[in-house]
């Protein structure tokens, strides 16, 4: 069996470690459905190298009792914001209560269970709920909320060829903020929620406006500031950067996707991608 979790694109702008969306590109964990200890002759094994036990999603997958070898396949790149470690860890942890519930599991008969023990290996659940649920997810004091969207969105994402640090990007941030820009940070996480719901395109890019942690972010990859200031003067409706970064994510109407992509850095490189709704899902 196959646990299918796409990846995410978290914060949106202003909604820091509350807000992130799910996106058409995904990691992939295959296990054996019934296995005991010692078992043999595991099609699994049998068809794929087994992935590593330091793997974030081995270690998920062992944390709830998986059993046996799992391999992990992903098109989601690693240290560039897009929650590679996020969608690991959720998908070995379905994988593991799949193994232990039957056949007829699927991840949301226990989402919350998912929810709290992934966001506790990852430390934040801006990455882990939109893996879970997809979509667009408001996450925050153990809940999880998705935003419904009466429209289809294409997500552009520019991929510079370096990496980021979460632990490390996020150990630099400030530990306190201006009263002015934890109100600004408030009042641009409340618009971008209203705007998504609403359909109204014309408030997304003063919605994503953000003052708590992409400038001190974007002194460490000038380039990805650049690149979002071209994507938003090529007509991108917002733009962001995803996750700690340096990918920049923005959003645009399915008609002008391959315009937009084509005018960005040609350093980075560009994915045109869907806003995934389906989540975490177990393909039999």
């Amino acid at each position: 069996m196959i646990v299918r979790v796409p990846a995410s694109s978290a914060n949106l702008g202003p909604g820091f470690d509350t807000l992130g969306l799910a996106l058409g590109l995904h990691l992939e964990l295959g296990f054996d459905l019934a296995r005991s200890e010692g078992a043999e002759g595991s099609e699994i094994a049998a068809a794929t190298q087994p992935a590593d036990e330091g793997h974030p999603g081995v270690r998920a997958f062992r944390q709830l009792g998986g059993t046996g070898p799992v391999w992990i396949r992903s098109r989601i790149p690693m240290g560039r914001g897009l929650g590679f470690s996020g969608s690991a860890r959720v998908a070995g942890l379905v994988a593991a209560l799949a193994q232990q519930r039957g056949p007829d599991f699927a991840p949301l008969d226990e989402a919350e269970q998912l929810l709290h023990v992934a966001t506790a290996l990852e430390g934040h659940a801006d990455n882990i709920a939109p893996s879970i649920f997809g979509g667009v997810v408001a996450a925050a004091g153990g809940h999880a909320v998705r935003v419904p969207l009466p429209f289809e969105p294409v997500v552009i994402v520019w991929v510079p060829p370096a990496t980021t640090s979460t632990d490390q990007s996020r150990a630099a941030l400030c530990a306190s903020v201006p009263f002015v820009d934890a109100v600004f940070n408030v009042g641009r996480t409340a618009l971008l929620v209203a705007s998504l719901t609403t359909g109204n395109i014309y408030a997304l890019r003063t919605a994503t406006e953000d003052r708590l942690h992409q400038d001190q972010r974007f002194e460490h990859a000038p380039g990805s500031r650049r690149a979002l200031e071209v994507a938003l003067e090529a007509g991108a409706w917002c733009g962001w950067l995803s996750g700690s970064g340096p990918t920049i994510a923005t959003m645009c109407a399915a008609e002008d996707a391959e315009g937009l992509a084509a005018a960005l850095p040609p350093e980075g490189h560009t994915k045109i991608l869907a806003i995934d709704l389906a989540g975490a899902v177990i393909e039999r």
